[in-house]
């Protein structure tokens, strides 16, 4: 097997016959399809007018950045298959590499339960229950349920869970949110109040005095703005195929830049719609959409619609989980047959899926749904783990930044696809924007949002905390632990 950290000098990543696939407006869509979910509207959109201060933040300093980043170091290694893993490694050594996959893949595994939340909610409204939504033994039971369900389906092989995912990404998420857009743009449109624009009073606040910029009180007031970043991560998972382009240098930042617009288009105009229709008081993290569809759709004498739409929701979620299910967990596969996890977990089944890696994972994901059996609030505990969500991926984006840089700095001539433009002063500049707006982030997540009833503050910052030094302790402990024996293990079918 290559050396990971020579693949840039040793061989040089040229066009290979796949350059010129894939075209501008295919990468942009591509990209947008791996951000965008209707789980981040509530999230957004009980910060009304503020919203445009997070957006922007999310943006420009976190999405660009990323992206940007990630195609140069995806082009420098167009050859290999392990991803951040390959990335990192090259530069700090194995154990840095290790870190970053197993971070990728364990936001993962802790942010399966928050997606699922948001179908569980759906499903109470098909069943003519939105009550349930609020029940935390409804929601944790849902989700257990659920995510096994679609570990089953990804044991099959990839082409079952690709035509799933495809399809409930279109039904799930795309007609939704369209949708909600449009009942946005009509119930302003026929004269309703705005529901942003009215206080719990009852209270109207004019255009003149809005507020864009959150008003700061403390850190626990930008808590949210970790979990609104969040919402935008997933870019660097197809930066990758920038050298699949015909012209990458060319076209990769007109795809970036169109995907930023559809984004940052769709998130905004689904949120502002969801505020105009639900007030922000009454805006559940886990059933937003569906509060907004409720709603419009009743006052339209358009209810029979609501079952409907929740049921293709709740299918829009399981089919994120489902096209995140077997990506980053491959990758840590490919660390296993790397020799730096125990061998047993580089054994995969006859359809060649990571069937012990999957069953770890499902396992862990079910220890975390019990977080609904016994907290209160379900919100509470959606956001809790989104906080231990952004706390890990935050992390692994940091490393990349400080990767990129390095390999600038140690290995200018090798060959890349794709480069930040601007020498290495631009990619200083470029990395260093990202680092610096993710290390933020990073900061306000372990604080509790001002925004929610999370009970004891200490409580709250005590399990974030306790999560991610647990989680980012693991891979640094197993590498500790590594035994010779466990290198280079081959494909090992069950």
């Amino acid at each position: 097997m290559t050396d990971a950290s020579s693949v840039a000098t040793e061989r040089k990543p040229q066009k290979s016959a796949a350059a010129g696939q894939i075209s501008v407006l295919g990468l942009a869509m591509m990209t947008v399809a791996a951000v965008v979910s209707l789980r981040g509207l509530p999230l957004m959109a009980v910060e009304g007018t503020t919203l445009l201060f997070y957006i922007g933040f999310a943006a420009f300093i976190f999405l660009i950045p990323a992206a940007l980043v990630a195609a140069e170091l995806g082009g420098m290694f167009a050859h290999s298959t392990g991803g951040i893993y390959d990335w990192v490694k090259a530069p700090f050594g194995a154990r840095a590499g290790f870190v970053a996959i197993w971070l990728q893949w364990i936001q993962n595994v802790v942010w399966y339960p928050t997606v699922l939340a948001f179908a569980a909610a759906s499903l109470a409204y098909v069943i003519g229950r939105p009550s349930l939504a609020d029940n935390g033994i409804y929601t944790g039971t849902v989700i257990i349920a659920a995510y096994w369900f679609a570990t089953a389906i990804a044991l099959t092989g990839t082409s079952a869970a690709a035509r799933f995912t495809s399809a409930g990404f279109l039904l799930g998420t795309v007609v939704p949110g369209l949708l909600i857009i449009a009942l946005g743009a009509a119930w302003i449109a026929d004269g309703h109040t705005m529901a942003f624009l009215t206080g719990a009073d009852g209270s109207t606040t004019s255009a003149s005095h809005l507020r864009f910029f959150p008003h700061i009180t403390g850190l626990s007031s930008l808590a949210f703005l970790g979990g609104i970043v969040l919402l935008f991560a997933g870019v660097e998972v197809h930066a990758v195929h920038a050298n699949e382009l015909k012209n990458p240098s060319r076209d990769f930042p007109k795809a970036i830049l169109l995907s930023v617009l559809i984004i940052v288009a769709l998130f905004l105009l689904g949120s502002l719609a969801l505020a105009s229709i639900v007030p922000a008081d009454k805006i559940a993290l886990d059933q937003g959409p569906m509060q907004a569809f409720d709603i419009a759709l009743t006052d339209y004498g358009l209810g029979w619609l609501v079952p409907v739409l929740a049921l293709l929701i709740a299918l829009g979620a399981l089919a994120g989980v489902m096209s995140w299910i077997t990506g980053p967990s491959r990758g840590l596969l490919r660390t296993a047959k790397d020799g730096e996890l125990p061998p047993i977990l580089a054994r995969t089944n006859k359809n060649g899926v990571q069937v012990m890696i999957l069953l770890i994972q499902g396992t862990i994901v079910t220890l975390l749904a019990l977080l609904y059996f016994v907290l209160k609030n379900v919100s509470v505990a959606f956001f809790l783990l989104s906080a231990m969500t952004i706390t890990l991926y935050l992390v692994m984006y940091m490393m990349m930044y400080a990767a990129a840089v390095r390999l600038r700095i140690t290995r200018p001539d090798a060959e890349r696809s794709y480069q930040v433009p601007g020498g290495l002063p631009g990619m200083l500049a470029i990395s260093g924007l990202g680092f610096g707006g993710v290390a933020f982030a990073f900061v306000t997540s372990f604080f509790p949002p001002s925004q929610l009833p999370v009970g004891s503050p200490a409580t709250y910052v005590g399990v974030v905390a306790a999560g991610f030094v647990v989680f980012i302790g693991l891979p640094i402990l197993i590498h500790a632990l590594k035994k010779p024996g466990w290198v280079k293990i081959e494909e090992n079918r069950d």
